[in-house]
């Protein structure tokens, strides 16, 4: 497939799957790939990604699973339209489709009560705190400017099914809100996972999941931990990514932590 201007081409380390980024724009970073193994989908299943960026959370969850089917919805028609592209290149079509449109109006795009998985990515700031990137799809993707938090959590809980699952990669800090906002849309927080850059640092990352209409019985996992030294992924960072060079892994991760 043909790149445009600025693009370029990145393994996922999964089933031979690549993806189409231009590092200008946008690329993805671990927390991707953490939601991505966090969140469990069966045979059968259909699952939704909100605010799906590049496409890569369908495009790990598929190559790591190879059961489901998914939708990808992105309000930005140029990402939404690479993340299509990189979907054409794995030739996943038949069991992945991506949606240009508005995460705010996710249940009237893809309809309510039909899907077994949400899982999402958000922004992480809160729109009037920190500094906002003048690029506007890097300040769409960091900053809360064309959704919130609520809009997340109450579109994901109208996309579930009755005992659907709902997956979410945010930061620590906002924690409170998310399990607040959770209870008030009928999703019952479930697991728990911290994120941590190295061992005796804290937490920069929080993977969460809930059930739609489950109790409010939270089970906290072991923690995960990048870094064994600067540059040098753990172990246990490598078995999620699946990946043998740490030094590689250490240039494509696309956050620092």
């Amino acid at each position: 497939m043909e790149l445009f201007p600025g693009e370029r081409l990145d393994d996922l380390n999964r089933r031979g799957y690549k993806i189409i980024q231009n590092p200008k724009k946008f690329c993805f970073g671990v927390d991707a790939a953490f939601l991505a193994w966090f969140a469990d989908i069966a045979p059968g299943e259909q699952a939704a990604d909100l605010g799906t960026g590049t496409g890569v959370i369908p495009l790990l969850m598929d190559a790591r699973n190879a059961c489901g089917t998914y939708v990808g919805l992105e309000i930005m028609p140029d990402m939404a339209a690479m993340a299509a592209r990189s979907v054409a290149l794995n030739h996943a079509e038949d069991h992945i489709r991506i949606v240009q449109g508005d995460l705010r109006e996710a249940s009237a795009l893809l309809g309510r009560g039909v899907f077994d998985v949400v899982t999402s990515n958000p922004p992480y700031m809160p729109a009037n705190r920190g500094l906002t990137n003048p690029d506007p799809e890097k300040a769409a993707a960091r900053h809360e400017i064309l959704c919130t938090l609520d809009d997340v959590v109450r579109e994901s809980a109208r996309l579930l099914k009755p005992r659907g699952r709902f997956y979410l990669v945010h930061r620590p800090a906002r924690l409170p809100g998310i399990l607040e906002r959770m209870s008030a849309y009928g999703l019952g927080p479930a697991r728990l996972c911290f994120i941590h850059p190295f061992a005796d640092k804290e937490a920069s990352l929080v993977l969460v999941s809930a059930v739609k209409g489950g109790h409010d019985i939270l089970k906290t996992e072991a923690p995960v931990v990048i870094y064994e030294r600067p540059g040098v992924y753990t172990e246990q960072l490598l078995s999620i990514y699946n990946e043998e060079k740490s030094g590689e892994n250490a240039e494509k991760s696309g956050n620092a932590y």
